[in-house]
């Protein structure tokens, strides 16, 4: 296989070098996403790395471990040097009522043993808290927990001690924070340094951009995810591609799918309009807005299929105007209100 060299970004101080695109993986776990075939997810990957991908971000909850296997079957198939950089959470773990937020020591270093065994290797590059461990029900999971029920969690400083610990015995290279806020990293950097953050972050979903503020304040390197906004910002959706979704697939009822879909796709057009003007896509502008924010390492982007990367080396290097900028911050000031900041 070859592989296609793109620019590299540092992750903050891991010595890490990473792509400015990284393969997100949830939808390769095949639940939640819709029926998933295993061959296309290793396909999907093969074809990542052989973009110039260099780093895979995946979690044990993907498909309860399946996301894991598949990715280690594909990168069994690779040479040594073309293997990517792993980076995978813990802390959602099944239920009887669902998928429960667990952060203590001892289910942390059980789930550590799970993902290296279905992984295939001896080390995980990036380990991930994947929520904060307050014992609650995850709300993307089937809920049926009363909220105002007392629920024992895990402190903050008790779980990223583990995290450190499990840092400083070997098993993982660096350690982060996922779906954490300024508040919570704080209180983290105070028990041990933070490695990475990964926070939320696109055109229609700005509100970490506090945490990129304080990432780039602090030197850490953050991965943004849902850059894309779960496809909306793609250029390939539509009213009739949402109704057309799979029963199972968790977008058919979400909010950003029925009731704000209008507006949605009205700011990915404004990304189209600046699309044309640089002979790119409507992906590769979505995720060149996410890259231009100071503190932003890198960008996950999900695929299921190999064709879906094709764009992905043209996200890594477009540089957009600052015309570019101001017309899509306006697009968003009209049809997306809410709070946080328009442009970098």
């Amino acid at each position: 296989m070859t592989t296609t060299p793109l620019p590299v970004r540092p992750l903050g101080t891991t010595g890490m070098d990473i792509s400015p695109v990284g393969l997100g993986a949830w939808s390769l776990g095949g639940s939640d996403w819709g029926p998933q075939d295993d061959a296309d997810s290793i396909a999907t990957i093969h074809r990542a790395v052989a973009t110039g991908v260099n780093w895979i971000d995946t979690a044990a909850a993907y498909g309860l471990g399946h996301s894991e296997e598949v990715i280690g079957r594909a990168l069994a198939g690779l040479p040594a040097a073309e293997r990517p950089y792993l980076f995978t959470k813990c802390g959602v773990v099944p239920d009887p009522g669902g998928l429960r937020k667990v952060m203590t020591a001892d289910s942390v270093r059980r789930e550590l043993e799970d993902s290296l065994r279905r992984l295939g290797v001896e080390h995980i590059d990036l380990y991930q808290v994947h929520w904060p461990g307050d014992g609650r029900l995850l709300a993307w999971g089937p809920v049926t927990e009363d909220p105002s029920a007392p629920v024992p969690g895990t402190p903050l400083e008790e779980y990223w001690q583990t995290m450190d610990d499990l840092r400083r015995e070997g098993k993982v290279r660096a350690i982060g924070l996922s779906n954490h806020g300024v508040d919570e990293l704080k209180r983290a950097a105070a028990v041990a340094p933070v490695d990475a953050v990964q926070p939320p972050f696109s055109a229609l979903d700005r509100g970490a951009a506090d945490v990129l503020a304080w990432c780039d304040a602090h030197g850490v390197g953050a991965l943004v995810y849902q850059s894309l906004k779960s496809g909306l910002l793609s250029g390939t959706f539509s009213a009739e591609r949402v109704a057309a979704l799979p029963p199972t697939d968790w977008r058919r009822a979400a909010p950003d799918f029925t009731t704000g879909l209008a507006a949605n796709l009205a700011v990915a057009e404004v990304l189209r309009t600046v699309a044309r003007r640089h002979g790119a896509t409507v992906t590769a502008v979505a995720v060149a807005w996410a890259l231009a924010w100071p503190g932003v390492a890198g960008a996950i982007v999900g695929a299921r299929r190999p064709g879906q990367v094709a764009d992905w080396p043209q996200a890594a290097t477009l540089r957009l105007t600052a015309a570019d900028l101001d017309e899509i911050a306006d697009g968003i000031r009209a049809q997306v209100p809410d709070p946080g900041p328009v442009r970098p």
